[in-house]
């Protein structure tokens, strides 16, 4: 498949190749820079707003990071008494520290171990966690609020949140854990793949705030689904010597899974994995070798990056035969002096011709709109 590429204003198809490969064509890039480009994602029909959904609450006394929070769509707040509740959540405080007047928190404030609204009403209990014995007291039975609010203590975090995961997992109540930073919270929402149901940010830096609603939107946009269109392979040329690029990923990809990868953002191949097993070589399922240093790959954010920029700990996007995408981290990237050749493709909706360079093995394959299979 190929992938067009646009400015960050502009707007992206893909496409999908008979004898070929699928592709997927933007419209051209008017900025300076080709590779700041932009690919609009459409809501895939198997996504479902549960899977969505988490709760953040943020607990701050920073006017910075609450402004960040409400900016962003979080508007719940912990204090940590009623009065600081009640002075922070007044009309005067509200518009002091940058909301706009119509703009409204709900505040909430530990009293001992138990968390309650501006009515009084308790929403939550908190516990502390500092020691197997204490992660075992905090199970269903033992919960008295339909809410928990767990504050893991002495930078026991990854083990106790899956135990924790499994042990509410099915009931109704609400598990959120304190986190000080985007990081932590990350490892809370990601424990076990389905994560807790949310996350408490303890900051007062309001680059917390933002690191991890981008986090969401990269989630939310893992989600989303990339339009594929069809091309037909018009052309394949063989050519001399040069630096081709292997990813691999720290992920397993699927037979019909692959990168987009082009010589031009405007239009990109989908180069599929290395996981099927071949006479020539064992099964590589988080290995693409993708195409030269030269070559573009799409990455989260809608945009691109060349090959040769991509390093250990970078995130690409996994794409199937479907347009459906997820993220993926890069664990190494090999360069190599390779043959290639050059494969050429034409835009079955249209009169547009896209290429893309690729190592001349048998190993590496173009992805097919039927079924996916690799060509």
């Amino acid at each position: 498949m190929a992938a067009s590429s646009s400015s960050s204003l502009g707007s992206a198809k893909a496409l999908a190749c008979f004898n070929a490969s699928l592709l997927a064509p933007q419209t051209p890039q008017r900025t300076a820079s080709p590779r700041r480009t932009s690919v609009r994602m459409r809501a895939s029909s198997t996504a479902t707003p549960a899977e969505l959904k988490k709760t953040v609450w943020v607990w701050t006394e920073n006017r910075q990071v609450m402004t960040a929070a409400v900016e962003r769509g979080w508007s719940t707040f912990l204090f940590g008494s009623k009065d600081l509740s009640k002075d922070w959540s007044s009309r005067d405080s509200v518009c002091s520290f940058g909301f706009s007047a119509t703009a409204r928190i709900n505040p909430l404030f530990i009293d001992g171990p138990e968390i309650f609204d501006g009515e009084n009403q308790k929403v939550a209990v908190i516990s502390q966690v500092s020691s197997p014995r204490e992660l075992e007291l905090v199970q269903p039975d033992n919960v008295e609020a339909e809410n928990i609010v767990i504050d893991f203590r002495g930078g026991w975090q990854v083990i106790p949140a899956e135990n924790i995961v499994a042990a509410f997992q099915g009931c109704r109540g609400t598990v959120l854990a304190v986190s000080t930073n985007s990081t932590e919270a990350q490892v809370f929402l990601e424990a076990l793949e389905q994560g807790l149901d949310g996350v408490v940010l303890k900051v007062d830096d309001m680059n917390d705030i933002i690191k991890l609603k981008d986090y969401f939107d990269r989630r939310n946009e893992a989600k989303s689904q990339l339009p594929l269109t069809k091309a037909t392979v018009s052309k394949v040329e063989v050519f001399g010597m040069g630096d081709r690029v292997c990813v691999d990923l720290c992920s397993i990809m699927r037979p019909g899974e692959g990168l987009l990868v082009g010589s031009y953002a405007r239009g990109m191949f989908l180069v599929h994995s290395e996981c099927l097993e071949t006479n020539y070589i064992a099964s590589r399922p988080f290995r693409v070798n993708a195409g030269p240093v030269h070559a573009y790959v799409t990455v989260p954010g809608g945009k691109t990056s060349y090959l040769s920029e991509l390093q250990s700990g970078k995130e690409v996007i996994v794409v199937d035969q479907n347009g459906l995408w997820r993220t993926a981290i890069v664990g190494r990237v090999k360069i190599e002096s390779r043959p290639l050749i050059l494969v050429e493709a034409k835009d079955n909706s249209g009169d547009d011709t896209y290429s893309i360079f690729l190592q001349n093995a048998e190993t590496v394959a173009l992805i097919t709109p039927d079924r996916g299979n690799p060509l």
